[in-house]
């Protein structure tokens, strides 16, 4: 069903095509008669041209997405700094590169899992990409856990045990349980005991929360998430895709 919002816009469009005199019309100013004739008019005029329906439906799409992404620009713009450079947040890639993704990721999203060759992708292909991974548990508890104990490895053991664990996390198909994260610290040769007992510390709490507050900031609900320079973009992608916009990004700046 047609929103009213759009059918006023389908309206419009219809009797400015059929009547172009009636634009001067105040339809508070018309009569219930009136009104009503002018209903049948715009009815008669869609029934004989439906593909106005459509052609109006597109124009609104495109308006609202035009919006959004402005709005999304305006937003990435205003906080660019903390999402770039929170201080905190694991930095790969080429830490020193000129173009800089960020992502915001669940450890139990599947986009998120299928993400993961596309960024090794484009990394491996592109040597001057900074790489920002943003922990951001939405899917439950089994997501904060996980970030919890992948935060923790970086605090206890730095950041390439962080990306030992993250990428064993993100590849994890059980439960991120006390006994499982302990068998992967092991596993990985990491400190056990001493990142289960960091996995509770306010400093791993208050980077979650801040990634949150970013997140909601930014008008952020799903991951992945991805913040490419200054531009928003919503979902997983392949790496070709990315690699053109980062192609282009450069370009722009030449």
């Amino acid at each position: 069903m047609i929103a009213p919002t759009r059918m006023a816009l389908i309206a419009a469009c219809a009797l400015s095509l059929s009547a172009p005199a009636a634009r001067a019309l105040d339809l508070n100013d018309m009569s219930d008669r009136e009104k009503a004739a002018f209903g049948d008019a715009v009815r008669s005029y869609l029934l004989e041209n439906p593909q106005v329906i459509l052609e109006a439906v597109d124009v609104l799409e495109q308006q609202q997405q035009q919006a959004e992404a402005a709005r999304d620009d305006a937003l990435v713009g205003a906080n660019l700094q903390e999402i770039q450079n929170d201080g905190y947040s694991w930095v790969g890639g080429n830490p020193e590169g000129d173009v800089t993704l960020v992502e915001f990721m669940d450890y139990r999203c599947g986009y998120c899992r299928k993400a993961v060759p596309e960024i090794e992708a484009l990394l491996a292909a592109d040597k001057n990409i900074r790489f920002v991974i943003k922990e951001f548990p939405i899917l439950g508890e089994a997501s904060v856990l996980s970030s919890r104990f992948a935060i923790a490895t970086k605090l206890v053991a730095g950041d390439d045990a962080y990306k030992s664990v993250h990428d064993t996390l993100i590849a994890f198909q059980g439960e991120p349980n006390e006994v499982a994260l302990r068998r992967m610290a092991e596993g990985l040769s990491l400190d056990a005991d001493a990142i289960l007992a960091k996995m509770n510390d306010a400093e791993v709490t208050e980077q979650i929360q801040r990634t949150r507050s970013l997140a909601q900031t930014l008008s952020i609900s799903g991951t992945p998430t991805f913040v490419l320079e200054d531009e928003m973009l919503r979902g997983y992608l392949p790496a070709e895709q990315l690699q053109i916009m980062v192609e282009d990004i450069r370009a722009g700046r030449s």
